[in-house]
């Protein structure tokens, strides 16, 4: 049945737009997305894909989807974490933590290895399981080696966010403070941001505790919908 699919998925590879996604995901040598591959699908026709292909990736078995997401192909491997979402959303409660635990472990072998494949996942997984069962579940990533798995932490706290739980993303924002990585400090000031659109009060509390010491582009991102005479004043306090 992966098979099948791949093959299907093959079809709509397309060389320009693969050439253009390449320079855009930073490929290159030293670069974060250092030796990633792509079909050239945008994300549209990829999900379109995904929907017209269900009575296919209904069949599919763990291991087969664990397949898609350890792929060299970069849209095989959003592919797969888009499916993983999917039968987490789709479990029952008893079922949902066996989807779980298969994303972590995918995670941890290195097959959710780009901004893209952690941003179309991780909220709706690890982030919706530290709502409702686990918050402590990714302290221990937090301070990962693994570039992805520290912005998995950071962006997983967002589902938390959209319930008024704000703990883990300030907990974890402040883990992050030191992080050299840009990613990272565009990852946490989302998440300040989106704080920010819930309550302004625990994040402007943040950002006079620690604007000294946060990097300038987490703070652009986190002030980016302050009036701009409000904006410049912390950028000058920076």
């Amino acid at each position: 049945m992966s098979l099948k699919l791949s093959q299907k998925l093959y079809r709509l590879k397309n060389a320009t737009t693969a050439k253009t996604v390449s320079r855009f995901f930073k490929t290159g040598k030293g670069h974060y997305g250092e030796g990633d591959r792509f079909l050239g699908i945008k994300v549209p026709i990829l999900r379109a894909f995904i929907h017209d292909q269900a009575e296919i990736i209904n069949s599919l078995s763990i291991q087969e989807i664990e397949r898609f997401c350890l792929s060299p192909w970069h849209e095989e491997r959003l592919m797969g974490a888009l499916i993983l979402v999917r039968g987490y959303e789709r479990a029952s409660a008893k079922e949902k933590e066996k989807w779980l635990r298969h994303y972590l472990k995918i995670a941890k072998r290195g097959g959710v290895n780009n901004w893209d494949l952690v941003d179309q996942s991780a909220p709706y997984i690890s982030g919706d399981w530290m709502r409702i069962k686990e918050p402590n579940l990714l302290d221990s990533w937090i301070d990962s080696p693994s570039l992805w798995e520290r912005r998995i932490a950071i962006v997983s706290t967002l589902t938390p966010i959209r319930n008024y739980e704000f703990k883990k993303t300030i907990e974890y924002t402040v883990r992050l403070l030191g992080d050299r990585e840009d990613l990272l400090h565009k990852a946490c000031g989302w998440m300040l941001r989106e704080m920010g659109k819930k309550e302004q009060a625990p994040l402007r509390q943040f950002l006079d505790q620690y604007r000294l010491q946060m990097p300038r582009t987490m703070l652009r991102y986190a002030i980016e919908r302050f009036p701009e005479a409000e904006r410049q004043s912390y950028l000058k306090k920076n």
